[in-house]
C-alpha cells in the first residue's frame, strides 16, 4: 500500500509508523519516562512488619489490645503482618514506630537495634525511601513458662 505524505511523496510502507513505538526500549536499555508511583502507608508497614517479625528476640508486635485482634485473626487463618506497626510516609522519607513483645532473656537494646537495622534495609532496599526514624517500644516480655501455662488446663476449667 502506497502512502501519500503531506508533500504529495508516496512511500512503499504498510503502516503510518514505520519506526520503533515511542516507549520501547533496546534490549538492555531502561525505559525512561515520566509518571508518578504511589506507594500506599500499608504497603511501607507490611515491609516493616515483616522485617521486624525477622529478628531474634521478637516474640510478637502489638501491644495487648493488637495481639487479642491478631488471636482472632490467626484463628480464621488471617495474618496482619502490619500489626503493632505505625507509618508515616512522606514524598522521600517515611518514619516508623514498633511495638513489641520481647523473648526472654535477651538484650532489649540489642533487639530494639537490630530491629531498627531490619527495617530500615527492608525499606530503603525495597520500596526506595528514606527512613528518618524507627522508634522501637517494648510493651512485655514473654516468658517461657507462659507457653507451658497455657497449654495445660486450668484446674477451674476442669471442675
Amino acid at each position: 500500500m502506497d502512502l501519500i505524505d503531506s508533500n504529495g511523496n508516496a512511500s512503499a510502507s504498510t503502516s503510518p509508523r514505520s519506526s520503533a513505538p515511542t516507549g520501547t526500549a533496546l534490549a538492555g536499555e531502561p525505559l525512561t519516562g515520566t509518571g508518578k508511583t504511589v506507594i500506599n502507608d500499608g504497603v511501607v508497614a507490611k515491609v516493616a512488619g515483616i522485617a521486624a517479625r525477622e529478628v531474634t528476640g521478637v516474640h510478637a508486635l502489638g501491644g495487648g489490645a493488637a495481639r487479642a485482634l491478631g488471636a482472632i485473626r490467626e484463628a480464621m487463618n488471617n495474618t496482619d503482618v502490619s500489626q503493632g506497626i505505625s507509618v508515616e510516609v512522606g514524598e522521600t522519607q517515611v518514619a516508623v514506630d514498633v511495638t513489641i513483645v520481647a523473648e526472654y532473656p535477651v538484650q532489649l537494646q540489642q533487639v530494639a537495634n537490630d530491629i531498627r537495622s531490619s527495617v530500615i534495609r527492608a525499606i530503603e532496599d525495597l520500596i526506595g525511601l528514606e527512613v528518618t526514624e524507627v522508634n522501637v517500644t517494648i510493651v512485655d516480655i514473654h516468658l517461657p513458662s507462659d507457653d507451658a501455662a497455657d497449654a495445660e488446663p486450668s484446674k477451674a476449667a476442669l471442675r
